[in-house]
């Protein structure tokens, strides 16, 4: 698969991180080591987990091995504030791998902790991984009490996660 093909994915997605990132900005301060629904992650954990691996996976295709440092970043996350740095950060970093992959490295192999895998296919993991935990932060907005944004509200997102909008 051609870097060409893969732009509006990733275009999507930039526009999924804007909703996304304005859900984590709308949990109560307070609440983000709470575990809204019984034995799963805290918001904290949940929204650590998924930009972490938006990160991991995008470099990934650069180095061709995916690591797990993922519990270390939960330990560095104390507040709210931190939490939506964490999140900045990471699609910052993601943005920044995915405009330096070439099509070489998206048809080359990544080792991942799961197995091998093109690097095409860990690009096309990503939205699927984040939309799916995305859903999770949704009912824990619910559950804490918080309306979570519409799914296809773009126009309210920050200017860069918006239709048209850029990072740069």
């Amino acid at each position: 698969m051609k870097k060409s093909s893969l732009i509006r994915v990733w275009n999507m997605m930039r526009l999924r991180h804007g909703i996304g990132l304005r859900c984590i900005q709308a949990l109560p301060a307070d609440q983000i080591d709470a575990h809204p629904i019984h034995a799963m992650r805290s918001s904290k954990e949940l929204v650590v987990h998924m930009y972490w691996f938006v990160r991991a996976a995008a470099e990934s295709v650069l180095t061709g091995t995916m690591s797990m440092d993922e519990p270390v970043a939960i330990t560095r996350v104390a507040t709210k504030d931190e939490l939506v740095a964490f999140a900045r950060a990471s699609w910052l970093s993601a943005d920044a791998a995915f405009a330096m992959i070439t099509d070489e490295q998206l048809a080359a192999t990544v080792q991942a902790p799961w197995g091998a895998m093109p690097g095409s296919m860990m690009i096309t993991t990503i939205p699927d991984e984040y939309l799916h935990h995305r859903g999770q932060l949704y009912a824990f907005a619910r559950q804490l009490g918080v309306t979570p944004p519409p799914n296809w509200d773009f126009e309210h997102s920050e200017h860069a996660f918006r239709p048209g909008g850029s990072a740069a």
